[in-house]
């Protein structure tokens, strides 16, 4: 329900199939707290569908993998890290990253006020992509 994360997932949707076809790389770096138990978290894993649904030369993601046609996931646990999603495009002549980084749980909670207000003004099945029309 993260307001920063949704965003996140609508650049990725516009970026990803064009730094691609431009000959970038992409991988995706996750951090979270010690505690947390999986590796990668759904939101990594939710992000890395997002990006291999949308480009031909990534068959599928995969955690540490260094395949050809792999969308490599690394996931990092330390300290009390709320949740940091690094997704980096990387070329021969530059790189692009582009961070979501979460200082607490508030924003999870803002979302789904904003989201509960959105839903008692429309009908039917709703999903986050109907809050964000950009």
């Amino acid at each position: 329900m993260s307001l920063g994360i949704n965003t996140l997932m609508k650049i990725l949707a516009q970026v990803s199939g064009l730094l691609s076809e431009a000959g970038f790389d992409i991988d995706i770096v996750e951090k979270h707290h010690r505690k947390k138990v999986d590796a990668p978290s759904g939101t990594a894993i939710t992000l890395a569908e997002q990006i291999v649904d949308n480009l031909d030369r990534k068959e599928r993601w995969g955690l540490h993998e260094t395949k050809e046609g792999v969308l490599r996931i690394d996931d990092i646990r330390r300290k009390e890290v709320p949740g940091i999603h690094t997704i980096t495009y990387d070329s021969p002549e530059d790189m692009i990253t582009i961070t979501h980084d979460a200082h607490g749980r508030k924003g999870f909670a803002l979302g789904a006020v904003i989201a509960a207000e959105y839903t008692a003004q429309h009908s039917g099945l709703l999903t986050m992509e109907d809050l964000f029309q950009f």
